[in-house]
């Protein structure tokens, strides 16, 4: 049987182990400061990250240690007040280690120390004052004892587990507060930039890229571990789950951007943008715009370095200027008939990519060298352009990117040529 809060009463034992019990806590907690010194000792001996990971001071964690024996102590003896939590010093540890940063095992080892130093007072208190005489009842009452003192460590386990999710929540709002603030700019002050960077694990200056995967469906993942990916080449980041999309700044060190992003690619399984090279937290908002647009001139996963898709994101960036282009560089040509529009448009591609020479052409496309110049020729009859012109070819280059773009709801304009 256990109380409402989840703690085991004593009706499963005799009236006999009960009453020793009760005649054996309460010489206990008379000596309970001896208890107390005996346990740090032990705890500071068997766990060493209590003194490396946060605990303020020896005389902290005794008094600590002391109010768990204590309370401990009254459970078996059935002196805990009424009203009383049996297990709020538990609780309380479990809060206050999970805020140290001591981890969860430790801190269990720790408990399990507490009891077996409980334990071990009740033999010797039963032997050295009352010459044995409690022996048999401690044994008959050794399994329930030990459930109280696991209903206890069960009690500390979730409010640890309680106040290291809070903390999570926390500083996971805190990180994502002054991502904002940076998103908007306002790394340009320095006392942001140096809090954000300490918030964030990131240096205040030095190379660094601004990484964005949007996120089209609430079910994409556009990322899968970015941080853990990078952190195996030795980089050091900061990653955040938005809505819209996962935004992270990667400190480059003394990498190249490319090195950075080939060490991100396993990682990919979206389209992902990254900005040009900054070298300050001011410069993270105008990044995030560059690295977001870049990843637009994707149309599949990749990655896509925003310095080395500049047409495509001059494109991307002006949706009604594209499709203007593509009517004014091409006319007549989009409204001919699909198969023969997408030979002529191919032929272009291949002159274009060839600079210029329609022999080039001719072998990329696997026909003759004639049947190249005849589609040219009726490429310049259609449109009106030609190959020749600088000016003409740089449009037909672009509209080139343009016409790959458009969504197949586009097509409906391309009968009507705006020249």
């Amino acid at each position: 049987m256990t109380t409402a809060a989840g703690h085991p009463t004593n009706d499963e034992v005799s009236s006999s182990a009960r009453t020793a019990l009760r005649v054996l806590t309460t010489a206990m907690l008379e000596d309970l400061d001896a208890l107390a010194d005996r346990l740090t000792l032990m705890v500071l001996r068997a766990e060493p990250s209590y003194a490396e990971l946060g605990v303020s001071a020896p005389d902290d964690l005794r008094e600590n240690l002391k109010a768990n024996l204590e309370r401990g102590v009254q459970a078996l003896g059935g002196f805990v007040p009424d009203g009383v939590d049996p297990n709020d010093t538990s609780r309380e540890t479990g809060r206050k280690r999970a805020r140290e940063g001591i981890p969860l095992e430790a801190v269990l080892r720790a408990y399990r120390l507490g009891g077996q130093v409980i334990w071990e007072g009740l033999l010797s208190t039963s032997r050295d004052r009352f010459r044995g005489r409690y022996d048999r009842e401690l044994l008959d009452a050794s399994g329930w004892g030990w459930r109280v003192i696991d209903a206890g460590s069960a009690a500390l386990v979730d409010a640890y587990r309680l106040e290291e999710s809070r903390l999570r929540s926390r500083e996971l709002n805190k990180r994502h507060a002054f991502l904002g603030a940076l998103l908007d700019g306002r790394g340009k002050d320095a006392a942001v930039a140096q809090e954000a960077a300490t918030v964030l694990g990131l240096p205040t200056c030095g190379p660094m890229l601004c990484v964005v995967a949007p996120v089209d469906a609430p079910t994409d993942e556009p990322l899968r571990s970015p941080r853990d990916t990078l952190a195996s080449h030795g980089l050091v980041s900061s990653w955040h789950v938005r809505p819209s999309d996962i935004v992270g700044l990667v400190a480059l060190g003394d990498r190249t951007a490319a090195e950075a992003l080939d060490a991100l690619r396993p990682a990919v399984a979206g389209r992902v943008g990254a900005s040009p090279v900054i070298n300050t937290l001011g410069q993270v908002g105008d990044a995030y715009t560059l690295a977001r647009t870049a990843a637009r001139t994707l149309t599949g996963p990749g990655v896509a370095l925003l310095d080395e898709h500049l047409p495509e994101a001059l494109l991307v960036g002006s949706p009604e200027l594209t499709s203007r282009l593509t009517q004014v560089a091409f006319g007549d040509l989009l409204a001919l008939p699909e198969q023969e529009r997408e030979t002529l448009l191919s032929t272009l591609d291949a002159v274009i990519d060839s600079g210029g020479s329609p022999t080039r052409a001719a072998q990329r496309l696997y026909c003759h060298r004639n049947t190249v110049i005849y589609r040219l020729q009726r490429i310049e009859s259609v449109t009106g352009r030609s190959v020749s012109d600088a000016r003409d070819r740089l449009l037909f280059a672009l509209g080139l990117l343009a016409v790959r773009r458009l969504a197949p709801r586009d097509e409906d304009r391309w009968g009507s040529s705006g020249r």
